[in-house]
């Protein structure tokens, strides 16, 4: 992708993140193939340092947080002090499948692949061959499946705690580059370019993989005008839904590949979603607006603020959060599209919309594109209102990302790795 090129956000009004177009086409570029090692304890694979970047309003220092500093607030109204911080060899792209928390570990998607310890930050094993550029940290059935970096068409599961391999799959040789896209009870879904003779590749195919045996399941040719980059996607019962780079929404029956349903979207937030039991919910510019998985059909829709347009929708503990470019965060009943409350905070604050969200007790946490108005951003899950800010000051240029094991939070800002208190 040419370099001084200017990307826009469909739909959101603003400058899209130059690494987040590079993440979503990352997904089908063919590199070539790295050299890879086996799962170690790498002592050297990441950089571990302690550090004291305290919190949105704190002054900088170099005190260590710990999990003594007042609980999930630094008091009035500031950000607590990390427990930890770590530099990580985490090389993002924006998206929210890029940290990962499971088995007391937590993990960013960078080369070499490491997982720390959720409680003190230190190592706990690493993958010398990192990840993909553009795959997803994929987690299920207690597995981390990620797209082998030796580029050898596999499908691989690790145990998050220990780093072992327990399940590894291969799509075969007629296809590039498999990516895991979504797991269910039994199956990995994955999409894969279809090679040509000249060993281009025109057309994609989408499969399931049992995660029990690895063998195939089912593989189905996409449609032509479909892309394998910008995939995201979700199964719920025996609904496969996912979009793509050219605004495709797509619905598959799990048990047999065979599509149910398919249709164009308009502008998409690059193809985020929420699903929620039978309906798939897909911002629009200015409508918000469920589908039922089943048919197609619109179930309800919701309208933005004047002059904005909503950004990335998430559905947490049965409720569903979704801010708009106006800075108006909504929690909606995402059965019925009806209004639990509406918040002005984030204007009045002064911040930056969250475009992921993650949940701990009675605290919403929200992550933020690239700002010095932005962060980690708490927030009462009941009423919208903003408890702090978290910001390490650093000037990244990389989105932040969030994840929580429901102890802490954590927070990843291009390669510094912070433990916040819950």
């Amino acid at each position: 992708m040419a370099q001084g090129r200017s990307f826009r956000s469909s739909g959101t009004g603003r400058p899209a993140s130059r690494r987040r177009v590079l993440r979503l086409a990352g997904g089908g570029l063919a590199l070539a193939a790295l050299a890879a090692g086996t799962v170690g304890c790498d002592d050297d694979a990441v950089d571990v340092e302690d550090s004291g970047s305290g919190g949105g309003e704190q002054p900088k220092g170099d005190d260590k947080g710990s999990a003594d500093d007042g609980g999930g607030t630094g008091g009035d109204g500031k950000a607590p002090a990390p427990l930890w911080t770590r530099t990580t060899s985490a090389e993002t792209y924006g998206d929210n499948d890029e940290l990962v928390a499971a088995g007391g570990a937590v993990i960013a998607s960078g080369s070499p692949l490491a997982a720390l310890d959720t409680a003190t930050g230190k190592q706990r094993w690493s993958l010398p061959g990192g990840t993909v550029p553009g795959a997803p940290l994929l987690l299920g059935k207690d597995t981390l499946y990620l797209a082998s970096s030796e580029y050898d068409g596999t499908v691989v599961g690790y145990a998050p705690a220990s780093g072992k391999e327990t399940w590894r799959s291969r799509l075969g040789k007629d296809y590039r580059q498999p990516q895991p896209i979504a797991v269910d009870e039994k199956q990995v879904y994955v999409i894969a370019e279809i090679l040509e003779d000249d060993g281009s590749s025109k057309t994609n195919v989408v499969a399931a993989l049992d995660s029990a045996s690895g063998r195939i399941a089912w593989k189905e040719q996409r449609d032509l005008g479909t892309a394998q980059n910008g995939i995201h996607a979700a199964v719920r019962g025996r609904h496969l839904v996912y979009t793509d780079f050219k605004k495709n929404l797509t619905v598959r029956d799990t048990a047999t590949g065979g599509q149910v349903w398919t249709r164009k979207t308009t502008k998409t937030n690059y193809g985020f979603f929420a699903v929620h039991e039978d309906l798939v919910i897909v911002p629009q510019e200015r409508n918000l607006q469920a589908f039922a998985l089943s048919d197609g059909k619109e179930k309800w829709s919701l309208e933005a603020s004047e002059f904005g347009l909503f950004r990335e929708p998430a559905v947490v503990d049965d409720v569903l959060y979704i801010a708009d470019s106006a800075k108006t965060l909504r929690a909606v009943d995402p059965r019925t599209g009806k209004l639990l409350w509406q918040s002005e905070a984030l204007t009045d604050a002064g911040l930056q919309v969250p475009r992921q969200y993650v949940k701990a007790g009675d605290t919403l946490y929200g992550a933020t594109d690239l700002d010095e108005k932005g962060g980690i951003i708490a927030l009462d899950a009941k009423t919208g209102a903003v408890r702090w800010t978290f910001n390490d000051g650093t000037g990244d240029h990389h989105a932040w990302l969030v994840a929580t094991d429901g102890e802490r939070v954590f927070a990843l800002h291009g390669t510094k790795l912070h433990a916040l208190p819950v």
